[in-house]
């Protein structure tokens, strides 16, 4: 596997993980949050797989191996930081909207 396809590995995964993420935050919105929970789960195992392939580059140089510094890189570990710090705020949105629901249905209760 050739330099750019292992950048985009970090690409891709990071991207998949943001969009997990932010599904992640619609749906408990919605009260859904056993599958919000299953989407965070799933932007997790993404960023594990791209956090996988960026430490293989970081030992490769850590070995003497150089790698070259491209804007696809550069590109590449963007999204990672980017994908990682949605995933956390997402989880306190989560964390927010399950607050919010049980509070609604507490109003509920006491008004009926």
């Amino acid at each position: 596997m050739n330099y750019e396809q292992i950048i985009m590995q970090i690409i891709a995964n990071s991207g998949e993980a943001r969009s997990k993420s932010l599904k992640a935050a619609r749906i408990a919105r919605e009260g859904e949050f056993e599958q919000a929970a299953d989407f965070l789960k799933q932007a997790k195992d993404n960023l594990t797989a791209a956090h996988k392939v960026q430490t293989q580059l970081i030992q490769a140089e850590g070995r003497g191996e150089k790698t070259e510094i491209s804007i696809l890189m550069i590109h590449a570990q963007d999204h990672l930081m980017n994908a990682l710090t949605v995933r956390e705020l997402v989880v306190e949105l989560v964390e927010e909207a399950k607050a919010r629901k049980q509070l609604e249905e507490k109003m509920k209760g006491l008004v009926n």
